[in-house]
């Protein structure tokens, strides 16, 4: 299990800083979509340039041009491209056949996908790294928790990896590894926490024991 630093509100300087903070207690940082909007794929270069051990997962959220677009996010050296599940399979298989030649990882985000099994039994045909269940902002806003939507995909999917995200905190974390996910993925759960340093390590230190058991 790994646990995953989202960065979305923050501009390349900040995000370097922010991963300075919490290097030693994260094993992927993700640069989430709002940054890549904001900076362009600059800042997967970036982020992968100034931390070369780490993974770095480039949030692009595909729809579309599954191949063209993965070939560029691991051309700024991605590890991990994001496509979304709610698009069509040929997109996915356009990614998943690129990334084998680039050397990088899919992770298929299922963010809005109406029947989650059925989508995360299809996608696991696919050839996919991660499925990802993952609780909106907006969503999140209204109560909402993918703790269910993971044990929905860990009773159908066989081949990939399992991810969750979506608000997840130090106080609901011990619920989430519980499912046991492969990847945990956390945002304002340490972003938005004075002590960044201090949240990530317990959070690993969670993770870890999980793991052992």
């Amino acid at each position: 299990m790994k646990l995953q630093l989202a960065l979305d509100l923050v501009n390349i300087p900040e995000a370097i800083k922010v991963v300075r903070e919490v290097e030693e207690y994260i094993d992927v940082v993700e640069i989430g979509t709002p940054v890549v909007i904001n900076e362009g794929l600059r800042a997967v270069q970036e982020i992968k340039e100034a931390f070369p051990n780490l993974t770095v997962l480039a949030d692009l959220k595909i729809m579309d041009a599954g191949a063209y677009e993965v070939m560029k996010a691991s051309e700024a050296g991605a590890n991990i491209i994001t496509v979304l599940g709610a698009t069509d399979d040929s997109t996915i298989k356009g990614a998943v056949e690129e990334a084998k030649k680039q050397g990088t990882k899919i992770l298929v985000d299922m963010i809005n996908v109406k029947d989650l099994a059925k989508r995360a039994y299809e996608v696991d045909g696919l050839g996919v790294d991660y499925i990802c269940v993952h609780t909106g902002y907006d969503l999140q806003a209204a109560g909402e928790t993918p703790f269910e939507q993971l044990q929905t995909i860990k009773r159908v999917v066989r081949n990939a990896k399992t991810a969750v995200a979506g608000g997840i905190k130090l106080n609901t974390l011990p619920e989430v590894v519980k499912a046991q996910p492969d990847l945990v993925i956390v945002g304002g759960g340490i972003t938005g926490q004075d002590d960044k340093k201090a949240v990530a390590a317990k959070m690993q230190e969670l993770i870890k024991q999980k793991s052992l058991t």
